[in-house]
């Protein structure tokens, strides 16, 4: 039975990419999910390498930062000067001095790279017993791209870069696309007879390919089947390029598993997204992150989730999520935002103009509107009320709420916590609710009302307010004859002090349907 093929993959991630004109370094860019140098591992994890190592540079203490998240278990290695490709795959060697077996080298800027063609690239190179195995592609545009200079037999013949590639050879558009497989012995003795001798003073790891067919050894040629796998990235409008075939490659995927996206366009979901089928995706949706949708699930329009998980037969509409869970079954939005731990039981309902934060919203419970849910438990077949806010900060800690079951709230309500409304209680509208409700009781918090009769006309003379006012009186002293002005006069007269006063009286006692909250 044949042994496997020890194998080490380098993946060249020095360059500063100096077009992308950024603070970050270009392999760090995101793009639907990972960065650059993500999607690159990403395409070399199916190879089981048994060491993986990323030849950092510009930004290199970025890029190790990144690395100890999405591949804790690659090596770092820092080019500390930019002398080509070949000085960073020899320095990258050095780091794994045990020699044999098949190495691949992969530019850290190729996002679009299948792990079925890096894998085809391998094999065809293995079974081959290569020497060296360059990944070659035909495109339509080969400007600013090595070139594979093939001899009459089709064989290669060398690789040249453009800058130093004649009138006939820039006419070829098979170009190298920057990903090899070496024997790992013939690459190291290759890499010491390297050469600076070219327009940028480098060491060309294509070099390689001359010395080892000078040499004799056998060197190969593997074309891609979609030359798109091999589109590099040297500043953000071919990162915007990218972004989009990316797109479009994931959303594809998507509908032939049974998703409907209904305007491919303006659908963005990570490659880290999961879908299940008969999910309807409507227009300007972003998935992002390791958000997961349920099954004849409803997202979108207008709708971003990021790490959130929505349940089967739910609906999310014109809403903002983040680190949310949506139950099955359950509703948000039109213009709602659930923030991070905002957790939805089964038919729960998140309505318009609607905040939730690190709160649990019991199976069938409602917040319809205009309300801030803040560090709160929400008990099941809940009504709460509009308008209301759940007062969950002191000014130093933050403390929760607890609403229980069956339980409504009115319009209007402040939730000053620590506090709780029992089961099946109410509450009034307009209260601010700072002792705990009983279950089953009425908790009614507000000042009594008082009418100050005449006031307008009297402290507002002038006004359009007071003209309105008159002029109501005058209609109404027409209408019922009768002596009412020393009333209205003897009520104007109070001072504005005794209307602070008064209304600064609470009442107690049973409430009317009024004070309830909508649904």
């Amino acid at each position: 039975m044949p042994q496997p093929h020890l194998r080490t993959v380098v993946v060249l991630a020095a360059g500063e990419g100096k077009r992308m004109k950024s603070t970050l370094p270009k392999v760090l860019h995101p793009l639907l999910g990972r960065t650059l140098l993500g999607h690159v591992l990403s395409a070399a994890a199916p190879l089981g390498a048994d060491r993986t190592v990323v030849v950092v540079g510009h930004g290199a203490d970025q890029v190790r930062a990144h690395l100890s998240e999405v591949a804790p278990d690659a090596t770092p290695v820092l080019q500390a000067e930019q002398l080509g490709t070949g000085h960073a795959v020899r320095i990258a060697l050095d780091a794994v001095p045990d020699g044999a077996g098949t190495v691949v080298v992969i530019n850290g800027d190729v996002p679009l790279l299948r792990p079925e063609t890096v894998g085809a690239l391998v094999t065809a190179h293995e079974e081959a017993a290569a020497a060296a195995t360059v990944l070659a592609a035909e495109v339509p545009d080969p400007t600013g791209l090595g070139r594979i200079v093939r001899d009459a037999e089709g064989r290669l013949e060398q690789i040249v870069e453009e800058r130093d590639a004649d009138a006939t050879q820039r006419a070829i558009r098979e170009i190298n696309a920057g990903i090899y497989a070496f024997d790992a012995v013939r690459l190291r003795a290759a890499l010491g007879k390297l050469s600076t001798d070219n327009d940028q003073g480098e060491e060309y790891l294509t070099d390689v390919f001359g010395l080892l067919r000078s040499a004799g050894e056998p060197v190969a040629v593997h074309v891609a089947v979609d030359h798109v796998e091999t589109l590099g990235c040297n500043d953000r409008v071919e990162l915007a390029t990218l972004r989009r075939l990316l797109r479009d490659r994931v959303n594809e995927a998507w509908m032939r598993t049974g998703v409907s996206l209904l305007d491919p366009a303006t659908t963005w979901i990570d490659v880290t997204v999961a879908l299940d089928r008969d999910a309807v995706i409507d227009q300007n949706t972003q998935l992002r992150g390791a958000t997961v949708v349920g099954a004849g699930a409803l997202i979108g329009p207008d709708v971003t989730l990021i790490d959130t998980i929505v349940g089967p037969a739910a609906s999310v509409v014109r809403s903002h999520a983040v680190g949310a869970e949506v139950g099955a079954g359950a509703s948000v939005g039109p213009y709602a935002y659930l923030r991070p731990a905002a957790r939805l039981a089964e038919k729960a309902k998140i309505g318009t103009f609607v905040e939730v934060k690190n709160s649990e919203i019991g199976t069938g419970s409602k917040v319809p509107h205009l309300t801030y849910v803040g560090d709160a438990t929400i008990g099941e077949q809940t009504n709460i009320g509009a308008a209301s806010v759940f007062v969950n900060y002191d000014g130093v800690n933050k403390h929760r709420t607890v609403i229980g079951s069956h339980a409504r709230t009115g319009a209007d309500n402040m939730f000053v916590a620590p506090v709780e409304v029992g089961d099946g209680a109410y509450t009034a509208a307009g209260s601010v609710i700072v002792d705990d409700v009983p279950a089953g009781a009425m908790g009614v918090a507000r000042a009594r009302q008082r009418n100050i009769e005449g006031w307008v006309v009297k402290r507002r003379a002038g006004t359009a307010a007071a003209e309105a006012a008159q002029r109501a009186g005058d209609a109404k002293g027409a209408r019922r004859p009768g002596d009412a002005k020393g009333a209205s006069e003897g009520a104007g007269a109070a001072s504005d002090s005794e209307a602070i006063h008064g209304a600064a009286e609470t009442v107690g006692g049973t409430s009317g349907p009024g004070d309830t909250a909508t649904e």
